[in-house]
């Protein structure tokens, strides 16, 4: 079959209804993300965090999520995602949830480590010691436990998507379960200081953990795979299989470093290293740059924080489609990626502006703009996993993808926390991520030279 055909009249369309749950499990698992960045300013007066010890928080987070993203993504291709992806939502819910129990740590309670690190004046590695109150640790280990699940459901909502979408489908179907991101980054800052005024912190954080377990049910309940789902019509199930990019398969369970001998998982941790750790500023920053910026209260800033997330969500959709649209009008695999690619790379380059912006709205719609671009980037490029590597190793590739992402995304976040107090801008960072998009991109180029072929060094 062509892969650049429509699908037959009666072809069916099962597959969307897994590509909602997807959505939905994605949306679940950014609110319970980004509690925290919307809670940021009332958490740190009444627990005495300073900006270092969020920064703390936040790097806790992603350096976490890089370990899940590695193991998730390694446990998600043994176990398949029928199994492995509820273990993982219920796992995370109930992280989500212990946030609310710092609430019966002790204000004056200290927490206290030495640990090694280099220090230039002594010449090599020299202990010092991590000093914070006790309720930020307790943040930081409930955020670790939070990382370390959530870690498996982006590998796993990829490997369902190369199981139930035939090639041409791969992006636009990222890019709709990915807008789940945007639309739980949405309710999540409308929501959230809603819920503070009225129920307290630690309820909200009760509340928004316990979302998790009503998708497990649902999942049980609808998923199954492809070829034994009873609600898969014979036409459907040849449509999802038609038009297989020209790769190998390779055994269950292939060997790590085995991987690293295709330049296509390269340029996707290159480009996850470069790129990458954009969305996770966006999600522990954006709330605090724009009352930091622009003097907003915490209902405000929910709002304008709403509202850049909505701008976000459309890119995700927008971006797969176009990739989509472009095959469909008889482009290669390879130059509709790569086209679509460098879209998202250019309309992020603006962003090195906002925090010279003259009013939020402008800053707001500088960041959409972005962060919209980020998320059609994010799914054309898991597609590019899918697009060039052996579907049985889909999700251990895309784990160290988001491993090496994330655990850079952990000092780059760490490193927020640390200018921020001490020059009290984000100009820095805005300017930093302004251009990673085309660079990650020349990567691609220099390494996957054509997609949708086996690309072995």
């Amino acid at each position: 079959m062509d892969p650049n055909a429509s699908p037959p009249p009666k072809a069916g369309s099962y597959r969307w209804v897994v590509c909602t749950l997807l959505f939905f499990s994605v949306a679940v698992n950014y609110i319970d993300r980004l509690v925290i960045g919307i809670l940021k300013k009332p958490l740190s007066d009444e627990l005495g965090w300073t900006d270092t010890h969020y920064g703390y928080i936040a790097a806790g987070f992603s350096f976490a999520y890089a370990f899940g993203y590695l193991f998730g993504g390694r446990l998600m291709d043994r176990m398949g995602v029928k199994v492995g992806l509820p273990i993982f939502v219920f796992c995370w819910s109930l992280a989500a949830t212990a946030h609310g129990l710092v609430g019966l740590i002790g204000l004056n309670e200290v927490f206290s480590v030495r640990y090694p690190w280099f220090s230039w004046a002594e010449g090599g590695l020299a202990m010092t010691t991590l000093t914070m109150p006790m309720t930020a640790a307790g943040f930081m280990f409930a955020r670790i436990g939070l990382g370390l699940t959530e870690g498996g459901n982006f590998p796993g909502a990829i490997k369902a998507v190369a199981e139930w979408f035939p090639v041409q489908e791969r992006a636009l179907a990222t890019g709709l379960f990915n807008a789940g991101t945007n639309v739980g980054a949405i309710l999540c800052p409308i929501a959230v200081p809603w819920l503070y005024e009225r129920i307290g912190w630690q309820s909200t954080f009760y509340l928004t953990g316990g979302l998790g377990f009503f998708w497990v049910a649902a999942w049980w309940l609808i998923y199954d795979a492809p070829s034994r789902h009873k609600r898969v019509t014979a036409e459907e199930l040849a449509y999802i299989n038609s038009g297989k990019p020209d790769v190998e398969e390779a055994p269950t369970s292939a060997p790590w470093l085995s991987l690293l001998g295709y330049r296509a998982v390269w340029a996707y941790i290159l480009a996850s290293m470069l790129a990458g750790p954009a969305w996770g500023f966006y999600q522990f920053f954006i709330p605090d740059f724009l009352e930091r910026r622009f003097g907003l209260s915490l209902q405000a800033t929910g709002w304008w924080t709403g509202a850049f997330f909505a701008i976000a969500a459309i890119g995700g959709v927008a971006g797969g489609w176009l990739a989509g649209a472009l095959m469909n009008c008889g482009w290669s695999l390879n130059a509709a990626r790569k086209v679509s690619l460098l879209v998202c790379a250019l309309c992020v380059v603006p962003v090195f502006a906002a925090p010279a912006a003259g009013n939020v709205l402008v800053a707001v719609l500088i960041a959409g703009l972005a962060g919209s671009a980020h998320q059609g980037w994010s799914a054309n490029l898991y597609s590019v996993v899918s697009d060039t590597m052996p579907r049985e190793t889909i999700s251990s590739v895309v784990g160290l993808g988001g491993f090496l992402c994330f655990f850079t995304g952990g000092f780059v976040n760490g490193i927020t926390g640390m200018i921020l107090e001490r020059t009290g801008t984000y100009a820095g960072v805005f300017g930093y991520f302004s251009g990673m998009y085309l660079l990650s991109l020349l990567a691609i180029q220099l390494l996957v030279p054509v997609i949708g072929r086996p690309q072995e060094s």
